[in-house]
């Protein structure tokens, strides 16, 4: 058994235009897998999508969707479904902050928002694939949530909160499918390089304050929260359910 491998498998990957999820797209296009690119933009996604079939000629496939309309997300899993077969393994990585600042004065249009769009949709998508995974009894979901879930926050409380259910969406999703053989776990990143998180690390000064009590001293690149995607998805991870693996250069231990 090659415990990595993902030959055969199909996977959905939300956010996947860059950043984390496209680095998630493309590791597991290079471990064997079908991948769908997915993000609001299909221009953004078809760069990706043409640049790994370049590679992995047929692996990758552009399906646009706005998390927040079920109808979109209805329609990624109908295409993807449509082209490769099936659908093995879900990456809910989509994910939005409109908002920074006490909670307290979170607009209610911005608490729907970032709610729907980091829980809600992450809800509706996992249940359009467990029927099949079900049927088959196999399936992987990973959900990309985040370190703000696992403490308190004076600027960024409601997506701490959206980030703290996805966890409990991973748990729940584990123990009521574990049985037909689906495994959901969570990421949980720190600090990473990539467009969304550009204004705490693209200032030098912020970015020293945001590492300084970080034991590895430097920020996340996206590769090192991809290569936990395909350990999750892959026979590697088999064993692991409804868990949150956190990957923060021991940001949260120090």
């Amino acid at each position: 058994m090659q415990l990595f491998d993902l030959s055969g498998k199909t996977a959905i990957i939300t956010g996947a235009s860059r950043g984390i999820g496209e680095a998630i797209a493309r590791q597991m296009a290079d471990h064997g897998a079908n991948v769908v690119i997915s993000s609001r933009k299909a221009a953004s996604c078809d760069e990706v999508t043409n640049s790994i079939n370049e590679k992995h000629p047929g692996r990758a496939l552009t399906v646009q969707c706005n998390i927040g309309s079920k109808e979109d997300l209805q329609n990624l899993v109908d295409e993807s479904k449509a082209h490769f077969g099936q659908v093995d393994i879900l990456v809910c990585n989509a994910a939005v902050n409109p908002y920074f600042g006490p909670a307290m004065d979170c607009p209610d249009d911005a608490f729907d928002k970032i709610m729907s769009s980091n829980v809600k949709s992450n809800h509706w998508l996992c249940n359009m694939v467990l029927p099949d995974m079900i049927e088959r009894k196999d399936g992987a979901i990973v959900i990309i949530s985040s370190i703000g879930g696992l403490k308190g926050s004076g600027v960024l409380g409601t997506y701490a909160i959206s980030k703290a259910a996805d966890f409990q969406l991973a748990r729940n999703i584990a123990v009521e499918h574990g049985h037909n053989n689906i495994r959901a776990n969570a990421i949980a990143p720190g600090l990473i390089k990539t467009y969304f998180a550009q204004a705490l690390w693209d200032n030098p000064d912020i970015l020293e304050q945001s590492t300084a009590t970080t034991p590895l001293k430097r920020i996340g690149m996206p590769d090192e929260i991809a290569g936990a995607a395909v350990f999750l998805a892959s026979d590697a991870g088999s064993f692991m359910t409804g868990q949150q693996m956190v990957i923060d250069g021991g940001q949260t231990i120090a």
